[in-house]
């Protein structure tokens, strides 16, 4: 079960690193001087890699927990 615990924390912090992608992607595409069609363009696709992101990290958690349940 040790394993388990590793592959899930190691996905946890893959999906930790991807959510910080985002939102330096965000930070940049406000900075730059995009029209508004470009700027919601960008910003959806970032909302996508967010989710993606997020159910990564989740996904992590839950293998950590059900790990340390079994282990």
């Amino acid at each position: 079960m040790a394993a388990l615990i590793w592959i899930g924390a190691a996905l946890s912090l893959a999906g930790l690193a991807g959510i910080v992608r985002v939102i330096l992607q965000v930070r940049a595409a406000r900075g730059a001087n995009l029209s508004e069609s470009e700027l919601r363009a960008r910003l959806q696709k970032a909302v996508a890699l967010n989710m993606a992101a997020l159910g990564m990290s989740a996904l992590g958690l839950m293998m950590v927990v059900i790990g340390i349940m079994l282990g």
